[in-house]
């Protein structure tokens, strides 16, 4: 198993299950897991007939998400004090009363376009539904400001983690069980949280490993802050 630490971050390389009964004390679980639903990650497959496409470049060579070939069970994670996990419709029944999390990815007059309009995602407590919106220019959404194209087929916005991060009262220490490209941790070290990330693949781990290093150069963003009071209804950020 590798291990790398990186300022205020640990990042381990291996599997979470195996890694996880060597972890002390963690406060939150913010993740963005494999939902079970075998995705098919070419996404040059949505093209018009004219072989012109339609969604950016495209990409044909992610190839398989590890493990979601098979249902996700998210029990391991639901015991920790606070956490997040996306991708919640997919395995809903699994999953005790909570708030719902609505990542509303596209504009208005997008709607309805291909794939889906919004990700949904559960946090433990609680019963209202909120939503998080911000608009990012093309050709990708997720890049944000970087200027580079995304570095995981199911990759996050950053400002969509940060926005998970606050509602949960800035944690310390974050585990992201799944950690991919690393997404999760860049929220936590810009709100100077502690962050703990696994990975089994290792292509992305490096990627992970990399875009860390870099967030931790550029130092924490903001200060903590305490998380607003729940309210019902619909919140859009």
């Amino acid at each position: 198993m590798r291990v790398e630490t990186i300022g205020n971050a640990t990042l381990y390389l291996g599997d979470c299950m195996e890694v996880l009964p060597t972890l002390g004390k963690v406060d939150a679980v913010i993740t963005d897991p494999p939902y079970g639903m075998s995705w098919d990650t070419n996404s040059k497959r949505f093209s018009g007939n004219d072989g012109a496409r339609k969604r950016g470049r495209g990409r044909e060579d992610w190839g398989a998400i590890l493990q979601d070939a098979q249902p996700f069970d998210p029990s391991p994670w639901l015991a920790f004090p606070k956490v997040i996990v996306w991708g919640a419709n997919h395995y809903a029944q699994r999953l005790p009363v909570g708030t719902t999390l609505v990542w509303l990815k596209k504009d208005d007059h997008l709607f309805g376009t291909f794939l889906s309009d919004a990700e949904v995602g559960w946090q433990k407590g609680g019963h209202g539904v909120y939503a998080f919106r911000r608009s990012f220019s093309p050709p990708s959404r997720i890049a944000e400001n970087d200027g580079m194209q995304a570095a995981h087929p199911t990759q996050k916005p950053i400002a969509l983690m940060a926005w998970c991060i606050e509602r949960l009262g800035t944690p310390s220490p974050i585990l992201d069980p799944y950690m991919g490209s690393g997404t999760t941790g860049i929220a936590a070290m810009q709100h100077g949280c502690r962050f703990i990330g696994i990975e089994r693949e290792p292509k992305y781990f490096d990627i992970a490993v990399r875009r860390i290093e870099q967030a931790h150069a550029q130092g924490q963003l903001f200060e903590p802050t305490q998380a607003a009071p729940v309210q019902l209804g619909l919140e859009v950020a």
